[in-house]
């Protein structure tokens, strides 16, 4: 029996989303391999190389980073959201009504502002 053909997935984005994310909190390569009991060499090949991670340390990274797989998984869905608009949601919510009243202002004048340069 031949195998199905099937498209090897590329991890390059995903790899680099952890990078920038493991280095943003300046979290040593070695740190993170030692916490996530992996070796610093394999995140060094994740990060860099697009090697392919096994589902639970793909699911780890995203919790760890709150990376959403969804925007590599589905990168031709434009309905899921980012990670960055994930990280935000974070934040929102630890967030009290003070704050996302200031929050929710910045982001109508910046809406307006947008609108304003797109006529």
């Amino acid at each position: 029996m031949m195998k199905r053909p099937v498209p090897k997935y590329d991890f390059t984005a995903l790899g680099q989303a952890i990078k920038a994310e493991r280095t943003a909190r300046k979290e040593s390569r070695k740190k993170v391999a030692d916490e996530m009991y992996i070796s610093p060499r394999y995140l060094a090949n994740i990060e860099n190389k697009g090697q392919h991670p096994s589902l639970q340390l793909c699911t780890e990274f995203a919790i760890r980073y709150n990376i959403s797989l969804d925007q590599f998984i589905f990168a031709e869905n434009e309905g899921n959201k980012s990670t960055q608009r994930r990280q935000l949601d974070v934040l929102l919510d630890g967030m009290e009504d003070r704050g996302l009243k200031i929050v929710t202002a910045t982001a109508q004048s910046i809406r307006e502002t947008e609108t304003e340069e797109e006529a």
